[in-house]
C-alpha cells in the first residue's frame, strides 16, 4: 500500500548561554533532515545549514531504493566537502562541524542516514525503538560492556562525539534501510531533547495520540520545562495512507530557516517566502560570493572617490601628519591594553578546567586546556599518573592522545580510574581482542 508522511519541525534556543540557534532541520513529503551544528564562535549554524541546503534537493525526486541509498549518502558527503570548502575560505569558520540525521522516502521504503550523536527514534504498536547509534565516547563504553544503559545518562563524558561532519574525508555517515508502516511515528532530535528528557517520557508524548504539530509542540515545552541548556530541534514524522493523506508545506527550522529568510530590498531575484522557497535557497545563497569590498567609506559598488571629487577635511590635509601618528599611536595601545586583558582572563579560565592527557608516553592529569595563547601557556600538569599510555587499548591510547576533557577534577580521576581498569583487563588477558595493538 503506497504511503505517505505527514510531518511537523520545531525548534527553540533553549536555556542556556547560546545566542543563536545552531540547528537546523527540514521536514518536506519525502525528506525530514535534523543537523544539530557545533564549534561555538566557529560558526556551527553555518554548519548545520550547509548540510540541510545541499540535501534538501533530494525531497521529491523519486528514487528507487538502492538509488535513494546512494544518493543520500553522496549528498551527505557533498554536504562534507561544502563545510571543507568553507572552512578553507574563511579562518573564522575553522573548526565547525554538525550531526547529521536524513530520513528519505522512497515508494514504501524509507532510507536513514546518521552521523553524529543526534537521535531518530521510532514508535510502532506502542513500542519506542531508537533506530540510529550515537557515535560518541560513551556509546563506545556501553558497546564494551564498561557502563550500564544507566550510567550512560548521567556520564560526564557523554557530549563527547567520535564522528560528525567537520569536512574531513573519513567522515562518513552510517546508511539503513527501513520498511514503512502505516501507524509508524518517527522522531528525530537533537540532545537539547534526549540528554534532558528520559527516554520513558518521550515515548508517552509519542504515543499521546496527538498530531505532530502537537506532539512537536509537547516535546518541546518539556525540554523546556527541564531546564534544557542547549537549542532543541525535534521533528515528527507520522506514516499515513497515500490516498488519505493531507497536502502538507516543507516546514524548515532552526538556522536554516535564518539564512534561507534573509532579506535583500534590492534583490532582482524574488525572495524566499515559504518555508519549502527559504529551504532550496539555502544551497544557492551558500555559493554566493562575497560583495566587493572598497575603503570604509568607499560609495555603493565599492568604488573609490576620485581625487578632488568632495570636501577636503581639515584633517585630512598635509598638516595632519603628528595627529595621525598619535591617533595610530593610540590604536596600537588600546590593542596591546586588549590582548593583555584577554590573555589574563583567558588564562585565570584555563586554571579552573581540567583534561586528561599524555606526557612522556605517562597519562596525566592537567589543569587547564589543551592550547596555547601566544607565547602563554594555558595549561599545566596536576597530576602524573602511574599508567603508561602503551598499555593501553589502542581505542583508548588514541583517546588520551586527543585528550579527554573533565567537567573538574573529580570528573579528571574518575576517567583515569576507567583507564586503569581498561589497563588491568589487557594486563590480565580479560580484555579481549580490544587488547591487540
Amino acid at each position: 500500500m503506497p504511503i505517505a508522511l505527514r510531518y511537523a519541525a520545531r525548534t527553540d534556543l533553549g536555556l542556556g548561554s547560546k545566542s543563536r540557534n545552531e540547528d537546523s532541520a527540514y521536514a518536506g513529503p519525502d525528506l525530514l533532515i535534523l543537523a544539530d551544528g557545533m564549534g561555538g564562535h566557529a560558526a556551527g549554524d553555518v554548519a548545520s545549514s550547509t548540510v540541510v541546503g545541499e540535501l534538501v534537493a533530494l525531497d521529491g525526486v523519486g528514487l528507487g531504493a538502492d538509488d535513494a541509498q546512494e544518493q543520500l549518502r553522496a549528498a551527505v558527503l557533498r554536504a562534507n566537502a561544502h563545510l571543507r570548502e568553507a572552512m578553507d575560505a574563511s579562518d573564522d569558520l575553522e573548526g565547525m562541524g554538525t550531526t547529521c540525521i536524513a530520513l528519505l522516502r522512497t515508494g514504501t521504503k524509507l532510507v536513514v542516514a546518521n552521523i553524529g550523536d543526534s537521535r531518530a527514534f521510532m514508535l510502532r504498536d506502542g513500542t519506542m525503538t531508537q533506530i540510529t547509534k550515537d557515535h560518541s565516547f560513551v556509546q563506545a563504553l556501553l558497546d564494551d560492556g564498561r557502563i550500564t544503559e544507566e550510567e550512560a545518562e548521567h556520564h560526564p563524558q557523554r557530549n563527547m562525539v567520535t564522528r560528525v561532519l567537520t569536512g574531513r574525508e573519513d567522515d562518513e555517515p552510517d546508511l539503513s534501510l527501513r520498511e514503512g508502516k502505516i501507524g509508524d511515528r518517527y522522531l528525530l532530535c537533537s540532545d537539547g531533547l534526549s540528554d534532558y528528557v528520559a527516554a520513558s517520557t518521550i515515548k508517552d508524548i509519542l504515543a499521546n495520540g496527538g498530531t505532530p504539530d502537537e506532539t512537536a509542540d509537547k516535546l518541546i515545552a518539556i525540554a523546556l520545562r527541564a531546564s534544557t541548556r542547549d537549542n532543541v530541534t525535534v521533528v515528527v514524522a507520522d506514516v499515513v495512507d497515500q490516498a488519505n493523506a493531507s497536502s502538507n508545506q516543507p516546514q524548515v527550522v532552526g538556522a536554516a530557516a535564518a539564512l534561507g529568510a534573509t532579506h535583500d530590498p534590492d534583490a532582482t531575484q524574488p525572495q524566499p517566502q515559504t518555508p519549502a522557497e527559504k529551504a532550496a535557497a539555502l544551497r544557492r545563497e551558500a555559493n554566493q560570493p562575497p560583495p566587493p569590498q572598497g575603503p570604509p567609506d568607499a560609495p555603493a559598488g565599492g568604488a573609490t572617490p576620485a581625487p578632488g571629487s568632495g570636501p577636503l577635511l581639515a584633517e585630512e590635509g598635509p598638516g595632519s601628519r603628528s595627529s595621525t601618528r598619535f591617533r595610530w599611536a593610540f590604536l596600537a595601545g588600546l590593542i596591546a591594553v586588549v590582548l593583555a586583558v584577554a590573555a589574563f582572563v583567558g588564562h585565570r579560565w584555563s586554571q579552573q578546567q581540567f583534561y586528561v592527557g599524555q606526557q612522556n608516553g605517562v597519562v596525566t592529569i592537567f589543569r587547564g586546556v589543551p592550547q596555547d595563547f601566544g607565547p602563554l601557556s594555558l595549561n599545566d600538569v596536576d597530576t602524573r599518573t602511574d599508567i603508561a599510555v602503551a598499555d593501553l587499548p589502542p581505542f583508548y591510547r588514541q583517546k588520551v592522545g586527543d585528550t579527554l576533557s573533565a567537567s573538574g577534577k573529580t570528573a579528571a580521576i574518575r576517567i583515569v580510574e576507567n583507564l586503569r581498569a581498561e589497563m588491568v583487563k589487557c594486563q590480565t588477558g580479560t580484555g579481549g581482542s580490544g587488547c591487540t595493538s
